[in-house]
């Protein structure tokens, strides 16, 4: 029976067994990450997972601009949901191989992406609009107008 985690390097061993001629490292195989312990599917996908996406704040919206290069708007969803969390999703086809073709090099990247962003409390959630021209999608959430707090100056009495 083992008493160390398989996380720990995946070796069955007793620790406690004063006989025992292998010694336990609880650092052996912590290290160990390579790329091809990580699926193909999501060595397919993982650079365009985390799309580029900016976001500045004007005086009157917060605009997020993302680009999506070869990607049409049909392609790409811009969702609110409750918690005022403004969700940009999509996903960009793999180009098929063709069996008469020779590829020498693949790098553009395709699959499914996922970016949210908690919106501030000024967000104005049921105006947001979002445009797309020339591979850059552009999302504006109107922001209301902060007003600032009414100073009433309190007489102090002796």
């Amino acid at each position: 029976m083992s008493l160390i985690p398989s996380i720990f390097g995946g070796r069955r061993t007793n620790v406690f067994d004063p006989f025992s001629l292998e010694a336990w490292d609880p650092f052996d195989g912590l290290f160990t990450f390579t790329v091809a312990n990580v699926p193909s599917s999501v060595r397919e996908t993982s650079a365009f997972t985390n799309a580029r996406i900016d976001w500045k704040e004007t005086p009157e919206a917060h605009i997020f601009k993302a680009d999506l290069p070869g990607l049409k708007k049909e392609d790409v969803k811009v969702e609110v949901e409750e918690g005022r969390i403004l969700q940009i999703s999509g996903e960009r086809s793999k180009e098929q191989e063709e069996k008469n073709k020779k590829w020498h090099r693949v790098e553009r990247s395709s699959g499914p992406f996922l970016r949210r962003f908690r919106l501030p409390e000024n967000a104005k959630m049921d105006q947001v609009k979002a445009s797309m021209e020339n591979g850059v999608l552009t999302v504006t959430v109107p922001m209301e107008e902060v007003k600032n707090p009414e100073v009433k100056s309190i007489e102090i009495s002796s």
